[in-house]
């Protein structure tokens, strides 16, 4: 089962997306605003994908505040981590914000909240997912 990282700094959001990812898309579901403990469950390998919140109010990684941007730039950077999906997620939608948010980042795709299409936001994640590799 793949599992879902859901880093986002609102309660009421991350609920709703696992809702909709468990039920949906049969998906495994994680969630922490925590950037050590991002790090190290994408070290450990414990998630195939990661929701990335954009505006990250209150996350700190090594005494600085980090957004979503910055945490997607620290992994795409590691050879380790670069090739983990990661998709944007953001309330804050303006003409051209997408394309800057992914230019940025690096990210591998985008969503803005809120997210009205369930069956739509679950195919996007689904679509990124690593396939099986058949060795």
């Amino acid at each position: 089962m793949k599992t879902v990282l859901i880093v986002e700094d609102d309660l009421i959001n991350a609920r709703v997306f696992s809702k909709i990812l468990t039920k949906r898309g049969g998906l495994n579901v994680k969630h922490t605003e925590n950037v050590d403990e991002v790090m190290r469950i994408v070290q450990a390998k414990e998630a195939d994908i990661i929701l990335m919140d954009v505006s990250l109010s209150r996350s700190v990684y090594q005494g600085k505040s980090v957004d979503g941007i910055k945490i997607t730039q620290m992994l795409k950077s590691d050879p380790n981590t670069a090739s983990l999906p990661i998709i944007l997620v953001t309330a804050h939608a303006m003409e051209g914000d997408r394309e800057n948010f992914l230019k940025q980042s690096g990210a591998d795709g985008y969503i803005s909240k809120p997210v009205v299409d369930h069956q739509s936001f679950v195919e996007q994640i689904i679509a990124l997912l690593p396939k099986e590799s058949n060795h």
